[in-house]
């Protein structure tokens, strides 16, 4: 028997420990995205942890700037960035205030309002595809800049929350390099998902981009 998802929002505490605990006890977990049209429920399958000044593929990396400000804390709340000029992709803020870190979602089930996540994800062959990927994920969603630095550990009727739901059991878990990182950064082990899930997304390696001649 399945047991019901806990749809309690995670306590700020949750969040305020290492990334690299914090990443992998994030699958099973719900995110839920209100809207006008209706809300979008996601059970998260696949994240990347992302460790500030001690992570070259760290937007903090460098330090803080206008566009990485929300990393830097609290912890819980979402930061979301724009990238190749065409895609939002989106972050949950972990660790103290200070030491910007934070968890990439990239990838999830649909548990609820799948008809309206298709009409913005025109071209996914399935419902496992809805979400298969954080730009995938983050326009299933409806995800944009407008939520850089909302809350997600507070309840009621929020642009954005993080629920509870159902933790993965450790031995369910697996984590490999993260998806086109470059650099000395590309060796962490620090992509962790749920074995066999079929909205996972496919690992690629980073790929140098060609200067146009």
């Amino acid at each position: 028997m399945i047991a019901t998802p806990d749809r309690t929002p995670l306590p700020r505490e949750f969040f305020d420990r290492p990334v690299l605990e914090v990443a992998p006890d994030l699958l099973g977990r719900l995110i839920v995205r209100s809207t006008p049209d209706g809300p979008i429920e996601l059970r998260l399958t696949e994240v990347e942890a992302y460790d500030g000044p001690n992570d070259p593929g760290s937007h903090a990396y460098r330090g803080r700037t206008a566009r990485n400000e929300v990393m830097f804390g609290p912890p819980g709340h979402v930061y979301v960035y724009f990238t190749y000029g065409m895609w939002f992709c989106m972050n949950l803020v972990c660790g103290p205030p200070g030491r910007a870190s934070g968890v990439l979602l990239r990838a999830g089930e649909i548990t609820d309002g799948a008809e309206l996540a298709r009409t913005r994800r025109l071209s996914a062959r399935n419902d496992k595809e809805l979400a298969k990927g954080p730009a995938r994920l983050a326009t299933a969603l409806g995800v944009d800049r407008s939520l850089d630095g909302t809350d997600a550990c507070t309840g009621g009727e929020t642009p954005l929350r993080a629920l509870t739901g159902t933790a993965v059991p450790s031995d369910q878990v697996r984590s490999g390099p993260r998806t086109g990182v470059a650099g000395d950064g590309a060796v962490h082990p620090w992509r962790f998902w749920i074995a066999n899930d079929p909205t996972v997304s496919p690992y690629r390696a980073h790929t140098p981009r060609r200067r146009r001649s």
